[in-house]
């Protein structure tokens, strides 16, 4: 019976999606976290803790980061933007 039930995957809050997806993207692009930080003119360390979902970030320092990363800030928003890449990797 239980092997009948779908697992359902737990809602994440938008602080996690942002995180996940900035992940994502710089490293799609191939760019470090330092060097991402750089760009976005933020510390290394705030950027590993958004990218853990574990600070709050401004809506200035995302749009720096989708600037550097030269994406569109929706996209970094968007729940289901890389939900087709993550699907595959957990397959």
């Amino acid at each position: 019976m239980l092997s009948a039930m779908k697992k359902t995957k737990p809602s994440l809050s938008a602080r996690e999606i942002f995180g996940q997806n900035l992940r994502r993207a710089r490293r799609l692009k191939e760019i470090s976290q330092e060097e991402l930080a750089f760009r976005a003119d933020i510390s290394r360390t705030y950027l590993s803790e958004v990218e853990r979902g574990g600070r709050n970030i401004s809506i200035d320092n995302m749009e720096a980061l989708a600037l550097a990363l030269e994406i569109s800030l929706g996209d970094l928003i968007n729940p289901d933007l890389f939900a087709s890449v993550t699907d595959r990797l957990q397959d």
